[in-house]
């Protein structure tokens, strides 16, 4: 009932999954279709009704925030950055670091359309109201006592 899309290059560091692994058995084996680095988020997140980002450490994933702003809703894992943009159980799910079938269990949660749609439209309102750039560059500025 689903499709899995898989963007974006592959790690370059010992314990990263061998993009040749991924190309030559992923499909066959476990559904995934890889398309590999995508120069352009807008098609790429067009393309997809859930986004998921699995990320052990990171910043705020721009990524994240620009699916959230396309009304996505957002599995992503308890880890600092990426905890920051998802309310559990509101705007997507927060899975534990390598707990794959919590993973799973919130894909099955999202083929739920309802769900999917109440949660991508309260990615959007959480978007506008915590990642607004005019507002968090006025906050900035006014803490720097420039405005």
């Amino acid at each position: 009932d689903a499709r899995f899309l898989l963007y974006g290059y592959p790690d370059d560091h010992p314990d990263s999954i061998d993009e040749n692994e991924i190309i030559n058995h992923w499909s066959e084996k476990y559904g995934v279709e890889y398309y590999g680095y995508a120069p352009d988020p807008l098609k790429v997140i067009n393309e997809c009704s859930v986004f998921v980002l699995l990320s052990h450490k990171e910043g705020t994933p721009r990524v994240v925030l620009e699916a959230m702003a396309m009304g996505r809703p957002i599995i992503t894992t308890d880890a600092p950055g990426c905890r920051e943009t998802v309310k559990n159980n509101v705007n997507g799910f927060l899975v534990p670091l390598y707990d794959y079938d919590e993973v799973a269990l919130a894909m099955e949660k999202l083929l739920n359309s309802t769900l999917r749609s109440k949660m991508g439209e309260e990615s959007r309102t959480y978007c506008e109201l915590k990642f607004n750039v005019t507002e968090v560059n006025k906050i900035l500025l006014s803490e720097m006592g420039v405005i």
